[in-house]
């Protein structure tokens, strides 16, 4: 396998696959552009003005400005459930998938239906932290054969006969990217933290 470009996390994110035909080929840059859903340019768009906004609030220290850091706090947790709740429509059951590893260059996912080898893909992955919905194409890496023996949740295919199917990111937005990256973190900062709490609980 090609050597990761970023680091890759172990988590379950919800995406959506859909293998293209074997004759289809992934579009240049300006069509992949034109083609984004509005929705999902508006998701990204909220969560680049979120990253912003943490960083102005940061730089406020003194008692006179918690009132408004709590109201902005608040306001924005009422925009991140309404924007969580329109990408869930985004979400198509039929191609509907759990990662078992994802960063921002690639992802992994299980699936009862193998995919050979340069095979295209369209795909929308749907991040919890931040909140966002990012659209890309894929190209399948490698394919093989899995067996679920450690009672993996995100084995989803519901078969014995199953494949683990990595894919690298051959369209992705860079600010896309950059919300793979902070989510990826996100997760990694998460286990470190529960790692810690489980040693000060022995």
């Amino acid at each position: 396998m090609i050597q990761d470009e970023y680091f890759s996390v172990h988590a379950g994110l919800t995406i959506n696959v859909e293998p293209l035909d074997d004759s289809a080929a992934c579009p240049d840059d300006e069509a992949f552009r034109l083609e984004i859903p509005p929705l999902f340019r508006v998701a990204s768009e909220c969560s680049e003005l979120e990253e912003s906004t943490e960083r102005l609030l940061s730089n406020f220290g003194s008692d006179d400005s918690k009132a408004l850091i709590g109201y902005l706090g608040a306001q924005n947790t009422k925009i991140n459930l309404l924007l969580s709740y329109v990408l869930s429509q985004q979400d198509d059951p039929t191609v509907r998938f759990t990662t078992r590893t994802f960063g921002a260059s690639r992802l992994s996912f299980i699936s009862s239906t193998p995919l050979a080898t340069g095979r295209t893909v369209r795909m929308k992955l749907f991040l919890n932290d931040p909140p966002a919905a990012i659209y890309c194409y894929g190209e399948v890496i490698d394919c093989q054969p899995y067996n679920n023996q450690s009672g993996d949740d995100s084995d989803n295919s519901g078969d014995n006969n199953s494949y683990e199917i990595h894919l690298r990111y051959t369209q992705l937005l860079e600010s896309d990217r950059d919300l793979l990256i902070r989510a990826a973190l996100h997760v990694q900062q998460k286990l470190l933290r529960e790692r810690a709490q489980q040693r000060s609980d022995r």
